[in-house]
Parts: C-alpha cells; sequence; structure tokens
C-alpha cells in the first residue's frame, strides 16, 4: 500500500528566499512581501490544494562577513528586508482551518519563558495548527543583534538549544495539569490554583521560576521541526525533533542520514517512526519534457548566481569569508557543516570546492519535468525514506499555483498525496494524536512539578531528594 507523502510550502516573509533573481520576474508577487493579503490568499489556495503545512524560515541578521558592506543582500533583497513570521502566523491563523502553520526561531533571539508564551498563544488561536523549526542561528551579524560578539561556537549553540528545549518543555508540559481550567461561573473559581505549577528552572543560562501564563493549548508543545544536519544537529533531531528539514544533493546520500538519525533516536529511547524527513526540492513543470526543458533555460536566465553565492557564503571562525575557490576539506567554519559533508559525498570526480556548495545547492534541489516524471522521481525520494517534501517556489504564488494544479493530480492519482485532511490539531493529522508520545523527553515533565514547592530553596531541595 502507498502512503502519501506530506507536503509543506517552505516560504519566507521576505523578497529573495532561495531563488534569487526570480522576484524580477512579471508575475513574482514576492516583491510586495510585505502585503498581508498575498500570505492570506497563499495560505487559502495551499489549504484548499492540502497541503499539510506553510514552513516558514526566517533569519536575525545578514549573511555573510558581519564587518563587511551587506549590498549585495539589499540589493538583492536577499532576505533583506525580512519580517517576523511569528507575527504574520497569527493572521494566517484566523484566515484558515485546516493547514499547519510553522515557524522558524532560533535559541539567541527569544527568551524561552516568552517565547513559550507566544507559541501557546498561536496554537490556541490557529486551534492546534503550530509548529516551531528550533535552530541555533547561523549568522554571525544576527547574533550580533541579540549582544554576542559572534555566533556562538557550533557544539556550544547545540548545548544552548538544549536548554532552551527543557525549559520550554517544562512549561508546555509541566506548568499545567490537565483539568486545570474549570470556568465554573457558579462557584466562581476560574482555574484550579492546585494543578498550576511553577517550574523553578536553574540551568547554565537560564533561571525561570513559571507559572506559564497560558493554559494548554490543543497540542500544549507545538509540532517540533528541526533544521540542522551536522552531527550535532542529527544528535539533536533524534533526541527533539518529530520533523526534520533536509537538502540532500542525491537520495542516496538522503538515505544515509535518515538512518543515521533514527538509529541515534532509537538509542535515545525514541522509535524510527517518531521522526519525519521532508527532503527541500523546486519543480520546475511541463506538460512535455521538451516544455520542462525550455523552461528551465528560461529560469536560468533569470537565476542570480551573484546571489546564490551571497546566500551560501561561508565564513571563517573569525568571521571572514571563504575564498569560493578554497576547497572545502580546508574549511574551519561554525555553520553548514552538515552541507558541507553532503557536497563532498556527491562530488567524487574532482577536490569540491567553496563555490560548489552554491551550485551544487541550486542544481541538486530541483526536479523538471512533466507531472508523471515529477512523481517518479519524488517516489524515488520517498524509497530512499523521506517522509514529505518542503516545497521550494521560484515565485508566489505562481509555483504553488501550479504544482496544485499539475502535479498533485497525478501524486493522488498513485497514492502519494492526501485528497482531504485528517481531523484534529496538527500532529494528529501527522503521527494520529495531538499530545507528544510518552517516548518524548519532553512527556517527563507532565506532572513532575505538582510537588508542592513554593520557594527555589525547596525547589532545590526536592531536586536532591
Amino acid at each position: 500500500m502507498t502512503i502519501p507523502l506530506h507536503f509543506n510550502a517552505f516560504v519566507m516573509n521576505t523578497n529573495s528566499h532561495i531563488q534569487h533573481g526570480h522576484w524580477r520576474r512579471p508575475e513574482a508577487q514576492q516583491v510586495d512581501f510585505e502585503n498581508v493579503d498575498l500570505w492570506i490568499d497563499l495560505a487559502r489556495l495551499l489549504e484548499e490544494a492540502k497541503f499539510d503545512a506553510m514552513f516558514f524560515a526566517d533569519v536575525t541578521g545578514h549573511y555573510g562577513d558581519a564587518d563587511a558592506d551587506f549590498e549585495v543582500y539589499a540589493r538583492h533583497g536577499l532576505q533583506i528586508p525580512s519580517n517576523d513570521p511569528t507575527v504574520l502566523l497569527g493572521a494566517l491563523a484566523v484566515s484558515t482551518r485546516e493547514i499547519g502553520l510553522a515557524l522558524t526561531s532560533n535559541v539567541a533571539q527569544n527568551h524561552p519563558y516568552n517565547f513559550a508564551r507566544q507559541v501557546s498563544t498561536l496554537d490556541h488561536i490557529s486551534r492546534g495548527r503550530i509548529a516551531w523549526n528550533i535552530v541555533t542561528g547561523t549568522q554571525d551579524n544576527g547574533a550580533r543583534n541579540f549582544g554576542l560578539p559572534q555566533l556562538t561556537d557550533h557544539s556550544e549553540r547545540y548545548r544552548w538549544a538544549e536548554e532552551y528545549v527543557d525549559v520550554v518543555y517544562k512549561l508546555w508540559e509541566g506548568s499545567w495539569d490537565d483539568g486545570a481550567v474549570l470556568k465554573d461561573k457558579a462557584s466562581g473559581v476560574y482555574a484550579d490554583a492546585t494543578k498550576i505549577h511553577k517550574i523553578y528552572h536553574e540551568g547554565e543560562r537560564y533561571r525561570v521560576e513559571g507559572p506559564h501564563l497560558p493554559a494548554p493549548s490543543p497540542q500544549r508543545t507545538p509540532l517540533l521541526f528541526q533544521a540542522g544536519s551536522s552531527a550535532s544537529g542529527r544528535e539533536f533531531a533524534a533526541r527533539n525533533a518529530e520533523a526534520t528539514f533536509i537538502i540532500a544533493p542525491t537520495p542516496e546520500i538522503a538515505r544515509r542520514q535518515i538512518e543515521d538519525t533514527r538509529r541515534l533516536a532509537v538509542e535515545a529511547g525514541r522509535e524510527p517512526g517518531d521522526i519525519k524527513f521532508f527532503q527541500g526540492l523546486s519543480f520546475i513543470i511541463g506538460d512535455t519534457e521538451e516544455e520542462a526543458r525550455e523552461k528551465a533555460a528560461e529560469y536560468d536566465r533569470y537565476s542570480s548566481t551573484e546571489g546564490y553565492l551571497a546566500h551560501s557564503a561561508l565564513v571563517d571562525k573569525f568571521g571572514r569569508v571563504y575564498d569560493p575557490s578554497t576547497p572545502i576539506k580546508e574549511i574551519d567554519t561554525n555553520t553548514a557543516r552538515g552541507f558541507l559533508s553532503w557536497v563532498s559525498q556527491a562530488i567524487t570526480d574532482r577536490e569540491p570546492v567553496v563555490g560548489d556548495v552554491a551550485i551544487l545547492g541550486r542544481r541538486s534541489s530541483r526536479v523538471i519535468g512533466t507531472p508523471a516524471q515529477i512523481a517518479d522521481r519524488l517516489a524515488e525520494w520517498q524509497a530512499a525514506g523521506v517522509d514529505g517534501i518542503n516545497v521550494i517556489n521560484w515565485v508566489l504564488p505562481g509555483s504553488f499555483e501550479e504544482f496544485a494544479e499539475k502535479v498533485l493530480p497525478v501524486l493522488r492519482e498513485r497514492g502519494l498525496a492526501q485528497s482531504e485532511y485528517s481531523p484534529g490539531p496538527l500532529r494528529q493529522k501527522l503521527f494520529g494524536a495531538s499530545l507528544l508520545n510518552d517516548r518524548h523527553p519532553a512527556a517527563k515533565y507532565r506532572g513532575a512539578f505538582a510537588t508542592g514547592a513554593r520557594t527555589w530553596e525547596e525547589a532545590r531541595a526536592l531536586s536532591t531528594v
């Protein structure tokens, strides 16, 4: 029996997200990305097409050397300007009913107590359709915007992320017991205080008392995405993620990463199926193979090599950008380690260099062909272990309109795409239950704070018992 793939629309609240130069096309509406009506109309289109979710990327600073001229990014509108997806999700939540809404937020940009409250609010507004893409940041400029001298060391960022998620898990899963909200007008009791708890978290970076101010949302904890592909990223995903976003250059490389991450998940006490893997792909669709190739040539005329190189610029540990001719084996960087590994595995006939990151990323993630040929290719990715696709657009809304009109009907005929939404919150749609399963590390906090601790000293004493 064929299992349907999941489909997310991979977008960003900016002008030029992944496919640089295409905002100049006459039909491209992302040039007016600040217009909320563009996003509302797109969300409704995607929901009508039965996409599982809109997956919003985000950054907190410009790419490349933080001390260098950022003119190239501004000229291309390459993620500058960009607006906050978390705010936008509120508008989309009240304009749709079924489609999931995923936001990206890195651990440096928001205190976990405030972030947990924002996400719970969105999950309430959307009736349980929020997902969080957990990232640790990739830009020195982004780190400086939050008071750091530069991006924290790669492995240390994941240690930071472990404490960050620990705090929000405690707030989402442990601060409120089931049945705490009564709304009893007759007795005059809105909520039972004995079922609301302070968490008294005290760690290396955070000291959070609680309680969580929002009552439990439909999912309590949002669906958890993660986008790191380095060794540290895969280990973090194995412990925490329910869905992982990858951009592997080939199905075989995807297979190796998926198998390794699932193995790590089992070692962490979870099951292989506890994590779904989403491959990022863009599509050039033709009614014939010849038409698809002609469209690809036209797309190439709009594509900005300068934009792709700027986006993929790698910096050393001092923040200086590597020359594109630098061999990858000589790179010592704080970011993109997973993708560098993929590039090294994909290029075997010569020494891979930094410039290959932009070229390979641009070429390997696109599928060119008729709807039937695209369906064949997606079946190959599924056979490699991929559970879903993050569809990367060229133009908004046209890329998604064309995919919905031409490709999805063929996929549905083959059982590779859903025809209707399953009921319930986003997690229930993807995993069959609205709450995290008991194997997830957040589950240990359910009921963990019903000890009656009323002070930090009491909490510390209880934690040592």
